[in-house]
Order: C-alpha cells, then structure tokens, then sequence
C-alpha cells in the first residue's frame, strides 16, 4: 500500500485538527490548521485515502518538515 507522509511547511502552532486515524480523506481535504507569523494556514491531504498516523495535537508546535500525519491508499 503507497504511503504519504504530511509534513509541515513551516514552523508554527497547530491550533485544530480535523481527522484522526481511520478517517478516510480525499485529496485536498483539509486535514488541520497551522498558524505561523499570525495567519492560518491549512494542511492538506496530498492524496485521498486512510489517515493511519496523526502525530501532532492542538497546541503542538511543529518544525519545518516535521511529519504531521501519514495517509495510506
């Protein structure tokens, strides 16, 4: 099965979480919320499929690149 990770584009505060592991997602679905430098900025999903991993919770602070979530095919 293809896995993709969702990593954070950028350092911030993840202020909302809107799925958890075995929600199904399509692509471009809105997956959480980052806020960085004071706006909100969507996470994604980059493909539809089954949210097996979500490795972050509201108030979590996230480094570039950091793996958000991973979702399976």
């Amino acid at each position: 099965m293809a896995k993709e990770t969702v990593e954070s584009p950028m350092p911030g505060k993840i202020i909302q979480i809107g799925v958890k592991v075995g929600d199904l997602v399509k692509e471009d679905d809105d997956l959480m919320t980052l806020e960085a430098m004071k706006m909100e900025n969507p996470i994604i999903a980059p493909m539809s499929g089954k949210v097996v991993e979500v490795n972050v919770v509201v108030n979590s602070m996230v480094a570039t690149g950091q793996i958000l979530a991973v979702i399976e095919k």
